[in-house]
């Protein structure tokens, strides 16, 4: 018996306003809520999103839709798996609900399984020792799916399947039973990817996609000059059933169907008559993942280390594809490094913007590769190329930090960004002469005020005598009164227990006068 699992992730990006600036000084005022129009390009958006629906989402539901009600109530049912991003759906709300109720009566069918993903199909994963981002969003996901289509998926498929060990660690920790990725043949060997295996250092399971397989249909399906086209139904379904092993994964974008190839190409026919070819083969079953993952044990572990990162996009299928050359890194760099000034203001508006920007599609577009994975890239950059891709990019999020920063220099947001709690990396630690460390960490300025009272002698005599508690203050939790206040308590540099007081006093009386600014702003609201 071999499973076959057929996977679709559905998306559609927000596309950044190439005229950007010509709209910024067209317009003599804008408020927050006019960002949003401003930053992207929705006449474009809703553009491609209504074209693709015709061609592609809507065909292709009704195909499906009608093919697992032929088998429903057969021995072997058709089955099929869907991955669709948060801003897909969001599209569909603003321009196309009746494509939005197409999707939930595949729901209702019972043989479709809805896979979890990071809401903004961004590369979140990648950010962060914590990743508490990328939690974020695949919480906001689950909640989307559970008010939508009363679903709860219990198998992730990350963002164009980028896997490592560290992420199966943090997906095995929401109670995910499986992820699903590429099934890259550096990460296997000899091995093959039709069986299901498991995460190092975790207990989640691995569906790997067989890459061969998917992209006869994704990539080489009109190809006219491919030794095995046309393509059939029939001719696809003797492979599938010559293969070997316990699960076949084709995993696709579902804009493969109408979209990359034209209706035209007969790409309609084939998925019309692929159901009804697998199920003449006895020993060939349609499957959810959910369903493989229970009927199969993990047969070996797959080790992937954080510097071996796997993806199913081009020919490298590794992160090379949105993080390689210098305007890529610089874009995504500069996106992270907004994460504590976006989220210190606490405001929904500047999250969900800041989110939008981390669609991976943005870097995608500014890729330089060559051959046929630049020509991939090319085919959907709507800028044209990469450098005007990254011009669109820097113009619109330097407005739009520039935009927080100005938020946060009220004083009542000043006082609750000084106050927040850092990552662990940023936090301040104690160490005695000599870099010898004291195990003593802080994230905060009240942990602060409170390590100064315990810490060694020694050791504040050794950071005040290389300035480290002023340039931690004024550089990383950005309260340069602080900083200068305690650089005029120090200028003697003689250390004793009346200054490690007032050093103590001076941070504790700051804390007070910045948690009764955050009082008054929770007043005026």
């Amino acid at each position: 018996m071999t499973d076959i699992c057929l996977l679709f992730e559905v998306h559609q990006p927000f596309r950044l306003n190439r005229h950007f600036h010509s709209d910024l000084l067209s317009r003599p005022q804008i408020s927050k809520d006019d960002l949003f129009d401003l930053y992207f390009d929705n006449s474009l958006n809703k553009h491609i999103f209504d074209r693709v629906s015709k061609k592609c989402y809507a065909p292709a539901n009704r195909v499906i839709l009608n093919e697992i009600r032929r088998f429903q109530h057969e021995r072997k049912q058709f089955k099929v798996s869907y991955g669709i991003s948060g801003i897909f759906i969001e599209q569909c709300k603003r321009w196309n609900l009746n494509l939005l109720e197409s999707f939930k009566q595949l729901a209702q069918t019972g043989c479709v399984e809805f896979l979890e993903e990071t809401y903004h199909h961004s590369l979140a994963s990648l950010f962060s020792i914590d990743r508490s981002e990328f939690v974020e969003q695949i919480q906001m996901h689950r909640q989307t799916m559970k008010d939508l289509f009363n679903y709860e998926p219990q198998v992730f498929e990350n963002t164009e399947c980028l896997y490592n060990n560290a992420i199966a660690e943090t997906v095995a920790r929401l109670g995910y039973k499986a992820i699903i990725t590429e099934g890259a043949k550096r990460i296997l060997d000899w091995r093959s990817p039709n069986y299901v295996y498991k995460a190092k250092a975790s207990p989640i399971s691995l569906l790997l996609r067989n890459y061969q397989l998917s992209d006869d249909i994704g990539f080489r399906f009109s190809s006219t000059w491919w030794k095995e086209w046309p393509l059939t139904a029939q001719k696809y379904s003797s492979w599938l059933a010559a293969t070997q092993g316990q699960t076949i994964t084709i995993f696709i974008d579902y804009e493969t169907f109408g979209e990359h190839h034209w209706p035209e190409s007969g790409i309609h026919e084939f998925l019309r008559w692929l159901p009804s070819e697998v199920l003449k083969y006895r020993h060939l079953y349609w499957r959810t993942p959910s369903e493989v993952v229970a009927l199969h044990e993990p047969v070996e572990v797959v080790d992937v280390d954080e510097f071996n990162t796997v993806s199913w996009a081009d020919l490298e299928r590794d992160p090379s594809a949105w993080i390689t050359n210098p305007m890529q890194i610089a874009s995504y760099e500069f996106l992270k490094g907004l994460e504590p000034f976006v989220k210190g203001l606490r405001e929904d508006l500047w999250l969900e913007l800041w989110r939008y920007f981390q669609m991976s599609d943005h870097l995608y577009y500014m890729s330089l590769k060559g051959g046929g994975p630049g020509d991939v890239h090319s085919y959907f950059n709507p800028s044209g190329n990469p450098i005007d891709a990254f011009v669109s990019f820097s113009n619109i999020v330097s407005d739009f930090e520039a935009r927080i920063l100005q938020e946060l220099r009220k004083p009542e947001l000043a006082a609750r960004w000084i106050l927040r709690r850092l990552p662990v990396d940023r936090g301040f630690s104690f160490f005695y002469e000599f870099a010898r460390p004291t195990g003593t960490k802080i994230q905060d300025l009240r942990e602060f005020a409170e390590s100064l009272k315990s810490a060694p002698i020694q050791t504040i005599q050794y950071h005040l005598e290389r300035k480290d508690f002023e340039r931690w203050l004024s550089q990383v939790l950005g309260d340069k009164k602080l900083a200068q206040n305690i650089s005029s308590l120090t200028k003697e540099k003689v250390v004793d227990e009346k200054l490690r007081k007032n050093l103590a006093k001076t941070v504790s009386d700051r804390v007070r006068e910045l948690e009764s600014l955050t009082l008054q702003e929770r007043g005026k609201r």
